[in-house]
């Protein structure tokens, strides 16, 4: 039986990792897009600033 326990799989371990990879993933997917919607200084001004207001 002990040798049967080395190959038996913690269904809720690996569960809860594979949710945590999921979770990173589309935490950097929205990080990404984030960044660019509104680059935090480093990238240039968008489009939408260069123009002149209409009146």
């Amino acid at each position: 039986m002990s040798s049967d326990d080395d190959k038996l799989i913690d269904f809720s371990a690996e569960r809860d990792k594979r949710i945590h990879e999921q979770n990173d993933k589309r935490l950097a997917e929205m990080r990404k897009a984030f960044e660019q919607a509104l680059p935090l200084g480093q990238a240039k001004k968008s489009r939408s600033e260069k123009k002149p207001k209409k009146r």
